[in-house]
């Protein structure tokens, strides 16, 4: 284990005790780097989740044409290119996450109907879009059941699950990017849905793992540029 990795990972402790602490901050966290205008704009794959119950929308500029950032993106994923993000706390909980720090041919070929893992063992989320150099987006329906198997099940009324979790890439200029990247969940009412999936515990979470998730990319693909 590279002393990068624990270092980061103490670092993100630390943002995540702050995002705790400071649930009257949760407005600013949902819009991180993004403009108004990105927030309220309709990405592809919105009206796959019309009513969710929270959401984020984060967006990072890269000094990089969308083609160039592509690659990073379209290979995330557990047992692919990793997440970007803080490797050794997504190890600490079972993940199994490697980080890629390059462009891995393989895992080019993404497909809708394809599946995303977070970790090793949990069902992999289906892949909804792909559009090359534009948008990925990953979407477990609104009336699905994470079992504790390795797939989705069928849900019940009383439980249920979905979600939206999507990149865009929209050009500058011929060397500049923005890159959006949008989570929006829903959930079954009740008080053990909301304590798994609302934003008391996940928000924090999410957000400083999405945050360091789009500086990871924005700092891989510009510094393959220099290479």
């Amino acid at each position: 284990m590279r002393l990068n990795n624990i270092v980061e990972g103490i670092e993100g402790v630390a943002f995540m005790a702050f995002a705790f602490l400071t649930p009257f901050l949760r407005a600013r966290r949902a819009k991180w780097g993004a403009t108004d205008a990105e927030v309220k704009t309709k990405l592809p794959g919105d009206e796959l989740m019309p009513h969710p119950k929270w959401g984020f929308t984060h967006a990072v500029t890269v000094k990089a044409p969308p083609a160039e950032v592509w690659p990073w993106i379209v290979q995330i994923g557990q047992g692919r290119g990793g997440f970007y993000s803080y490797e050794f706390l997504e190890n600490l909980v079972g993940c199994d996450i490697h980080n890629a720090d390059r462009i891995i041919p393989d895992f080019q070929n993404l497909k809708v109907g394809d599946a995303i893992k977070l970790a090793a063992k949990v069902p992999g989320l289906p892949v909804a879009v792909v559009e090359l150099n534009h948008a990925l987006v990953l979407h477990v329906k609104a009336d699905t059941l994470i079992t504790s198997g390795a797939k989705f099940g069928e849900a019940t009324p009383q439980k249920y699950f979905g979600t939206n979790w999507l990149w865009v890439l929209e050009k500058i200029d011929a060397r500049t990017t923005r890159l959006i990247s949008r989570f929006l969940i829903d959930y079954s009412p009740g008080l053990g849905s909301r304590l798994t999936y609302g934003t008391c515990l996940v928000e924090p979470i999410s957000f400083v793992m999405s945050r360091k998730m789009l500086l990871g990319i924005k700092q891989r693909a510009e510094a393959a540029r220099k290479v």
